[in-house]
């Protein structure tokens, strides 16, 4: 892909086929980018994806992580059927649950502001928050902090009890810090769907400024083709997700170790 963003399209059909398709041989130059950034609004489309991942991570790791703690350090009836009903919501596809969803999120109230004023209005379409809110809770994320947690001596409730702690002081200062792997491999698993979201977005959105980078795609598709662009455009949101990686990537190996660890 790297390569291939280097070249014009005829010699990337020619190359194809041989070892040439992998090096950077031939006309070789940046021509594909400068489209990309006359084609599309590259960096619109760059704020609304970071911007709706960025936050649909922070929320996600909390939401997520305080069911986890209800489930995991607290005992009350009926939390393994609760646990066992969330993990359920698994074996279900999100193709399922689009366009019920649509409809639902079609009908809630909107509070949007008019001039020095708040108006409510029906319909969460072509907005950011629709692209943010139906993903926050995830029955895959709740798993991981309930797993992680549950690994986590419960002394440590007790001592904090002992010196006055409740219990969502415990949950801050006391089981989230301890729980970094986590805290970093559901960051990680929340913001890959979010920066790759192509059919949600298709179906709520319509104004240009608020599309995600993935349906910037769709404009290098249209007309003419170029597929030099193509590749320089997957290229450059692609960035993101490696430097991600690149960040928590200890986290995430040692989340990945330590969940085949007993004792």
């Amino acid at each position: 892909m790297l390569v291939s963003s280097l070249k014009p399209d005829l010699q990337i059909f020619a190359d194809l086929g041989s070892w040439r398709a992998f090096a950077p041989v031939g006309e070789v130059s940046l021509d594909n980018y400068a489209g990309v950034f006359d084609r599309v609004p590259f960096w619109q489309f760059l704020a609304n994806s970071v911007v709706i991942s960025g936050v649909t991570v922070v929320l996600g790791i909390l939401i997520n992580s305080m069911a986890a703690f209800a489930l995991a350090r607290l005992r009350w009836r009926g939390r393994g059927f609760v646990l066992t009903l969330i993990l359920a919501t698994l074996i279900v596809p999100f193709e399922t649950l689009a366009l019920p969803l649509l409809w639902w999120v079609n009908k809630l109230p909107s509070l949007e502001a008019n001039g020095f004023s708040l108006e409510f209005s029906q319909g969460w379409l072509n907005t950011y928050h629709v692209q943010i809110i139906p993903f926050i809770a995830n029955a895959f994320s709740v798993y991981l902090f309930y797993q992680y947690f549950s690994s986590i001596p419960r002394e440590l409730d007790e001592a904090a009890r002992v010196d006055g702690a409740g219990w969502f002081a415990i949950y801050a200062r006391v089981v989230m810090p301890l729980s970094g792997p986590a805290i970093a491999t559901v960051a990680i698993l929340t913001f890959l769907p979010a920066w790759n979201s192509y059919l949600w977005p298709l179906m709520v959105i319509q104004s240009e400024e608020l599309r995600p980078v993935m349906i910037g795609l769709q404009y290098f598709f249209q007309l003419n083709v170029s597929w030099g662009q193509v590749m320089a455009y997957s290229s450059l949101i692609t960035v993101p997700v490696v430097a991600l990686f690149i960040a928590f990537q200890k986290s995430f190996i040692n989340s990945i170790a330590s969940s085949g660890v007993k004792g």
